[in-house]
């Protein structure tokens, strides 16, 4: 009998936010009846313009293999070349491509728990041997240490951390990556665009050869359908990721969406600011229930409410989702991403309803 690689069996699945449409069917329930609490997207998108753009897309003609246009934008964006960027069918598949470029079986991988599930998956199905420290509470020198002593392949950061909202010091990551060159640091900057106040390690860090910076295009601009990232880096680093692409790997919607949201810059700074205000409202409201959400740098966050599976499934009840946090080692909370005034103020009639 023919098998698997093993690293294929024995890899479990990443675990989401986001709709699982069998459990909704379950239910009884439509996507359309349900708010979704459970994905930290800019719920005040797509920009202006996308829908109307993506509508006159041809349908009968390949997009472009290589996304120049796409590229070039980027580019410009973050005073680059284009052959400094890459970009993908969304951030898990960009993952994947990085950890089969560069991890090599038995090659220790170092992971800051608690995070993103897809950077241990895409490690172990590259055969990546896992070393995890715990980040809650965590210093850059503790990080450096375990570096020093384990020697990782790689080494995967979130900046700002999903689920926490922590977002990291800059200049100290800088000191890493200068300190390790022989360690491959890739820095997920997913949700950096919701953090005003973080800075991006590619700007202060550009040029290094042992960083690459993964970036999404789905979560400020609302294109969770289309599924769009990017990962910057140079171009030797770019180079090995793009080989690995499959043909056609951004379709021609996603690429022209990506062009229409990018001349959206007010429109992204403004949605940012207004979803701010209506995070503290929404943090405010809860604590009047007894919560305590804990800060972050960004529009979502946890909560500690004892068990997050009952509690979700008692929200879902109400047709509102949160994200149950037991697959980020974290069964006690939920995290929460605020959404439009309106949706918050259901789900604080739904925890209000359920809470004793």
């Amino acid at each position: 009998m023919i098998e698997p690689k093993p690293e294929i069996l024995n890899t479990p699945p990443a675990y989401h936010g986001a709709f699982d449409y069998n459990e909704l069917r379950q239910l009884g329930y439509s996507p359309d009846e349900v708010i979704d609490f459970s994905v930290n997207s800019n719920p005040y998108g797509p920009p202006p313009g996308v829908h109307e753009t993506i509508a006159k897309v041809p349908l009968d003609r390949y997009p472009d293999r290589e996304c120049i246009a796409l590229r070039e934008k980027l580019a410009e964006q973050h005073n680059a070349k284009i052959k400094n960027i890459v970009v993908g069918n969304g951030t898990a598949e960009l993952l994947l491509l990085i950890a089969q470029a560069f991890i090599r079986s038995g090659d220790t991988v170092l992971v800051i728990r608690p995070t993103f599930g897809e950077y241990e998956r895409a490690a172990r199905l590259a055969g990546g041997a896992i070393h995890t420290l715990d980040g809650r509470d965590i210093h850059y020198s503790q990080i450096a240490s375990a570096i020093g002593t384990h020697t990782p392949r790689l080494v995967f950061l979130c900046h700002p951390n999903n689920p926490t909202g922590f977002a990291r010091e800059i200049q100290p990551l800088g000191g890493l990556i200068d300190t390790f060159p022989n360690t491959l640091f890739v820095i997920d900057e997913a949700y950096i665009n919701f953090a005003p106040e973080a800075r991006s390690v590619y700007a202060h860090s550009y040029g290094y050869h042992n960083l690459l910076v993964v970036r999404s295009l789905t979560k400020d601009y609302a294109l969770a359908g289309l599924r769009l990232g990017y990962i910057l880096g140079t171009p030797d680093m770019i180079g090995a990721v793009a080989a690995l692409r499959p043909a056609w790997n951004v379709n021609a919607m996603a690429q022209a969406a990506g062009l229409a949201a990018l001349d959206q810059d007010s429109w992204l700074h403004e949605t940012v600011r207004q979803l701010h205000d209506d995070k503290l409202e929404l943090v405010t409201q809860l604590r009047s229930f007894g919560l305590q959400p804990l800060p972050s740098s960004v529009h979502y966050f946890l909560v500690n409410v004892g068990n997050g599976a009952a509690f979700r499934s008692k929200l879902l009840r109400h047709k509102i989702m949160v994200r149950d946090c037991a697959s980020f080692g974290l069964p006690e909370y939920v995290r929460i991403a605020t959404r439009t005034p309106q949706d918050n103020a259901k789900l604080l009639t739904a925890v209000e309803a359920i809470t004793p």
